[in-house]
């Protein structure tokens, strides 16, 4: 087991990204580049808020969350391995280093950080200033710019640029250069995806209505289908297109079948109308990639003694089988583009009568259909098959399958009156959400997406049935990395499908 000391390091790291959102303080003291691990210490600590505030506030937005987290932690992976035994990166070989450099972490965490400074330069370059103080205030200078592999400061740099190299063109269109006549901004779509219904008109209830969202007084939002593309990204572990693994069909969304259509938004009101506390913190719980996926991760890796090395090939293998497995979902939300609970209750029911939730602080209520909400705004895409439910069977199974074990022990207290939804409400008293094992955080995951309000149940099962096996190819995929026995692979040179557009 980690020593009490770093348990109360990791307690100390969520309380300040998810309560202070402050960022590292400039005058910090001296690191330990020794004893430490700067990937949490350094790299999370800077990331984390960052993410918060510039990329998905919510931390909900999971592919242009995976998208920073699976890259940084690749290039840790990358940067590191020199100092293992027999792993080679995934796109950099950077030959090995003598195990005497190794003897404590400095080397590997200071090529970490250097790592990390590339990339995130590349993903995010508006906070340029921030990533070069997250070298400076660890007595580091962002200013090195050694090739020199044999240092640690070269090796970081290299690998890296090798990280940036490989991915600035993988489909994601990071730079806003896939389809300069029609979108030239990044991270933006160059599929040309259009709904079929607006946000006034329901013309059709099987499929995906952009929200109307409340931003603030008088402010409104239409949603937009969020990063299409990222079904054409390249994955990392598996080479045959998404459609190769097989789904079924949401037979209950389409609206033909009356029964079924039915059936399930009648499940989604039932929930609605009997909501726990606990239930509602977990729905907000899993809603945040970084405190479910990401601090679970971190919290096992710490709980259970990794070294640094393992923790990195943990959070690089965690990261990468939730990205992997979303390429999948996305390719399938886009083929079914599956009407989300709110759309359908509203077209079953309109004006009548309903008994749900009915907005914070009013807790279960009679009100017309047409007017009822799921407890979380929905995520802008469509219905099915359920994203968050995937991600968590890919991470769980993934960590279950390189930790050799289904122990967590994962715990995250809320004080009375936390919640984000329900300020000063919910919880009505100190709360801790436990999780013992992967399996129960897995379930509860899964679940959370019903109490939210945002999926029908199909969604999730057929998500936990089949993105266990993006745990398994993720774990094989670093296994044969850690070995040394992984191909070298290509730089992505456009979208992964061979062609711009659906």
């Amino acid at each position: 087991m980690a020593s009490f000391n770093k348990i109360k390091v990791f307690i100390s790291i969520v309380f300040l990204v998810l309560s202070s959102y402050q960022l590292r303080n400039a005058n910090a003291m001296p690191y330990d580049f020794d004893n430490g691990n700067a990937a949490v210490d350094v790299v999370i600590t800077t990331i984390a808020p960052t993410i918060f505030q510039t990329v998905s506030p919510s931390g909900g937005d999971a592919t242009l969350v995976l998208r920073v987290t699976t890259l940084v932690t690749n290039s840790w992976f990358d940067a590191t391995a020199p100092y293992h035994p027999t792993a080679v990166g995934v796109y950099t070989r950077l030959g090995r280093r003598p195990a005497a450099e190794s003897t404590t972490n400095a080397n590997m965490n200071i090529a970490l950080i250097y790592a990390s400074y590339r990339v995130l330069n590349s993903l995010l370059p508006e906070n340029t200033q921030l990533w070069r103080d997250m070298l400076s205030n660890v007595g580091l200078d962002p200013d090195d710019n050694s090739q020199d592999i044999t240092t640690a400061i070269g090796l970081g740099n290299v690998a890296g640029a090798g990280v940036v190299a490989g991915r600035e063109n993988d489909g994601m269109n990071q730079l806003g250069n896939v389809d300069r006549d029609y979108n030239p901004m990044p991270y933006m779509d160059y599929t040309r995806y259009k709904p079929v219904n607006t946000a006034y008109r329901l013309s059709n209830p099987s499929r995906w209505q952009p929200d109307l969202q409340r931003q603030g007084m008088g402010l409104y939002k239409i949603q937009q289908f969020v990063t299409p593309q990222f079904a054409y990204v390249e994955p990392y572990s598996y080479s045959h297109l998404p459609r190769s693994f097989k789904i079924a069909r949401p037979y209950a969304s389409n609206h033909r079948n009356r029964h079924a259509y039915r059936n399930q938004a009648d499940e989604v009101l039932q929930i609605s109308a009997n909501l726990t506390d606990e239930q509602k913190l977990k729905a907000e719980l899993f809603d945040n990639k970084i405190e479910s996926l990401g601090f679970s991760a971190v919290f096992a890796a710490l709980s259970q003694g990794l070294t640094l090395l393992e923790f990195i090939h943990l959070d690089f293998l965690t990261n990468m089988a939730a990205h992997d497995a979303g390429i999948f979902i996305w390719s399938n939300k886009r083929k079914f583009d599956a009407v989300r609970p709110f759309s359908a209750i509203n077209y079953l029911y309109k004006k009548q009568p309903v008994s749900a939730w009915g907005g914070p602080g009013k807790g279960t209520v009679v009100l017309p259909a047409n007017e009822w909400k799921s407890y979380l705004e929905e995520a802008d895409h469509p219905e099915y098959p359920s994203a968050s439910a995937c991600f968590c069977a890919a991470h769980t199974q993934s960590a279950r399958l390189f930790l050799g074990n289904d122990n967590l022990g994962y715990q995250v207290s809320r004080t009375a009156g936390s919640s984000r939804i329900e300020p000063g409400i919910v919880p009505a008293v100190d709360t801790t959400l436990s999780f013992d094992t992967w399996t129960e955080f897995n379930n509860d995951c899964g679940e959370s997406r019903l109490w939210a309000g945002v999926h029908f149940r199909a969604a999730v099962d057929a998500s936990k049935e089949v993105c266990n096996g993006f745990g398994d190819m993720a774990n094989e995929y670093v296994s044969s990395l850690i070995d040394g026995t992984a191909p070298a692979r290509q730089v992505s040179e456009g979208s992964w499908r061979g062609h711009k557009h659906h």
